[in-house]
């Protein structure tokens, strides 16, 4: 989420504004390589994975995602991929 501050002159007050193309992360899980270990759903900072009863991961919370990849990137199996568009 792109955001920028601006000072009014004369004041101490700040503004803060959000870019008009606000990007939207996506969360892809390839339930083919997930193992189920659970590393994605410990890492998330925003609780938006969890394991089914399946024991795959599934994405819950997509409205809470960052886009910081911890998922993607710790993910021993390659099954997850963050894409911001």
């Amino acid at each position: 989420m792109a955001q920028s501050i601006e000072r009014r002159a004369g004041s101490k007050e700040f503004v803060e504004k959000k870019s008009k193309k606000e990007k939207r992360p996506s969360v892809e899980v390839n339930r083919d390589f997930c193992k189920g270990c659970g590393i994605c759903v410990a890492f998330c900072p925003k609780e938006v994975l969890e394991l089914d009863d399946h024991e795959k991961a599934v994405v819950k919370r997509l409205e809470k995602c960052n886009a910081c990849t911890l998922c993607e990137l710790r993910c021993p199996d390659m099954a997850i991929e963050v894409k911001v568009s």
